[in-house]
């Protein structure tokens, strides 16, 4: 037994191989355990940053909801978010160069490790501004998101971009025909044309004011829309589309565009409505691209608003793709929207309608020129982004961009010129028949005596 226990000159050095051993394993445990709570952590996904003038909306994308806590802090104006039981190094990642020089509300977003466990993002600001902060559920292809909006302190006023437009002509286009009856008069017999010349003139009032058409690219940042087998999205063709619409109808001396949304970037359905009022609208036009799950469905289609349901099971259908995109985009829920309960609750939609299905019919007539139609008819369902009680509102399926030809066609800029043309004409003819009436909010002049 003596002969198995070390020597008094041997222990120490037994008790030295013995620390050795005991300190490498603790350091390899400590790394262990490091690493396990670095995979126990939940990495990012993705971060997008979606900057626009009414605000910027930032996205963190992860495969599980995560814990955050967001401060206000001042001297200098910035946000912190911290982020818990998150991966540190995906979250500087994914933030890295997100942010462009020409945000109007951020500065740089910059992490930092606050705490075991704990990434803080700062997020710097150019101003004063009032966040919102919510978490979305999975939908679609996204995972969870947790969503920051950076609203202005001051909201941005969509009514100070029209005071750009150049003075106007003081009266409507003629309707069409009406630029024959000077030639018909001189065509009559010279007693009648004299009879007619001695007329008093009667003297009425001549409306000085634009028209003001809202129109409207579907879809727009996290919500990209229906997707082409060529990777066409239908929020870039729908941008395209209403900006070349808008520069034409800019160039009528008596009617300018407003663009519910002029980048990529989201705008919630009800908030594209609440802009065509605040502008006063006469009309509001939806661009979209229609998608299928067959590709061979084609043509184009014009919609208008359905308080009875659905004129078709195809209809209905859109109607509800067409609204999810609220779900898709991002819509915080705790917010609650007043205005909207009012317009549905205590206004009458009837006459709105009855006017929209003529806009409908007048456009449609005009694309059929461009396209085949998908339906000869203008159709109805329940689209909330046609919900303005008092604006007439279509929405505008210009082609199928599921299906492969039109898919081409709708990334032609040609074709995309021929379209808002077709539209612009349509608008054009259904004023032809319903010239605007003067409204109390704005100047009527009358004619010199």
């Amino acid at each position: 037994m003596s002969e198995c226990l070390p020597s008094r000159s041997s222990a120490p050095a037994a008790l030295g191989a013995t620390l050795k051993w005991f300190l490498a394993n603790l350091a390899l445990l400590a790394l262990a355990t490091a690493a396990g709570s670095a995979a126990a952590a939940d990495r990012i996904s993705a971060v997008r940053v979606w900057p626009a003038p009414d605000y910027t909306r930032i996205t963190i994308e992860s495969p599980q909801p995560i814990r955050h806590e967001l401060l206000l802090v001042k001297n200098p104006d910035r946000l912190v978010l911290d982020l818990d039981g998150v991966d540190f190094d995906s979250v500087q990642r994914e933030i890295s160069g997100k942010i462009l020089p020409t945000d109007p509300y951020i500065g740089q977003m910059r992490a930092g490790r606050y705490k075991p466990g704990v990434a803080r993002v700062v997020l710097d600001l150019k101003t004063e501004v009032k966040p919102q902060i919510f978490m979305l559920q999975p939908v679609g292809d996204y995972g969870y998101r947790l969503v920051i909006d950076v609203y202005p302190l001051v909201p941005v006023d969509p009514l100070m971009a029209l005071l750009q437009k150049p003075e106007v002509k003081t009266e409507m286009d003629a309707p069409a025909g009406a630029a024959a009856a000077p030639a018909a008069a001189d065509a009559a017999a010279p007693e009648a044309k004299s009879a007619a010349r001695t007329e008093p003139a009667k003297s009425k009032p001549v409306v000085a004011r634009l028209v003001t058409i809202v129109v409207d690219a579907g879809h727009g940042g996290e919500d990209p829309g229906a997707r082409g087998r060529r990777g066409s999205r239908e929020k870039n063709v729908t941008l395209t589309i209403a900006r070349k619409l808008k520069a034409i109808i800019d160039t009528e001396p008596n009617m300018r565009a407003v663009l519910t949304r002029d980048g990529d970037y989201f705008i919630p359905l009800q908030v594209r409505v609440q802009k065509a009022r605040r502008v006063h609208a006469d009309l509001f036009v939806s661009v979209h691209a229609d998608a299928f799950v067959k590709p061979h469905a084609r043509g184009s289609s014009v919609f208008a608003l359905s308080e009875r349901g659905a004129t078709s099971t195809a209809a209905k259908w859109l109607a509800k793709r067409e609204n999810d995109a609220d779900l898709i985009g991002g819509v915080n829920l705790d917010v609650k929207d007043r205005y909207l309960a009012m317009t549905l609750a205590d206004l009458s939609l009837t006459a709105q309608i009855n006017d929209s299905l003529k806009l409908g019919k007048a456009v449609l007539t005009e694309l059929g020129g461009v396209n085949a139609l998908h339906k000869d008819d203008v159709e109805q369902a329940g689209f909330a982004v046609l919900k303005a009680p008092d604006i007439p509102s279509i929405l505008v399926e210009t082609a199928f961009i599921s299906n492969p030809d039109e898919e081409h066609k709708l990334n032609d800029e040609a074709y995309q010129e021929t379209m808002a043309q077709a539209i612009f004409k349509g608008i054009k003819r259904y004023f032809a028949k319903n010239p605007p009436l003067a409204r109390s909010t704005l100047a009527v002049l009358e004619k010199p005596n």
